[in-house]
């Protein structure tokens, strides 16, 4: 389950949409962690996870006369939908800085690597570690859909490439993921 899936009352999202300061801040301060953690594992740096919650907050502020949610049974939950916003702002810097910098282009085609993560993984620490040493669309890729649950026709959508990108950076991933946590393992 997404960090994001936080259920907020219909009367708080009227009272946002009716400009009430105070149901906005409550939506901030429940929205604030999941969208800078996202942010992070994205971007990878804290300057610009901060950058892409205020962004976030300051779209979400802005637009959130437009969310309709899913009064008739339909739709999309307001998480959901924030954290669309969160996801959209955070892969724009990164493409942003992509187009800076040469991006890997090679696509080739890798089996889906599923295999579990060896257990130094449940250390957070250690993982934030090893994911910050990951090139950031790897990182991305990963968090997209191991934390977000995205499936990889999603993330190829987002990223504005292939799903055998997504899938080759999945794989390259785990497996890059695996060797920087192994060290730690054998420390522990």
């Amino acid at each position: 389950m997404s960090s994001f899936a936080i259920d907020v009352p219909e009367t708080l999202l009227a009272r946002a949409r009716a400009g009430d300061g105070a149901a906005f801040e409550q939506i901030y301060r429940w929205f604030e962690r999941p969208v800078f953690t996202l942010a992070v594992r994205i971007a990878g740096d804290r300057d610009e996870a901060t950058e892409v919650l205020q962004e976030t907050m300051l779209k979400v502020l802005t637009r959130i006369g437009d969310f309709r949610g899913h009064r008739d049974g339909s739709g999309t939950p307001f998480w959901g939908w924030l954290r669309q916003i969160a996801v959209n702002e955070a892969l724009m810097r990164l493409r942003s800085r992509r187009r800076h910098e040469h991006a890997d282009s090679d696509e080739e085609h890798l089996a889906d690597d599923r295999a579990p993560p060896p257990p130094a993984a449940a250390d957070a620490a250690a993982l934030g570690r090893a994911l910050a040493q990951l090139p950031e669309a790897t990182r991305s890729v990963l968090w997209l859909y191991h934390a977000e649950g995205y499936t990889h026709e999603e993330i190829a959508a987002l990223m504005q490439r292939s799903i055998s990108f997504s899938k080759s950076q999945l794989a390259r991933g785990g497996r890059r993921l695996r060797q920087l946590l192994e060290p730690e393992q054998a420390h522990a």
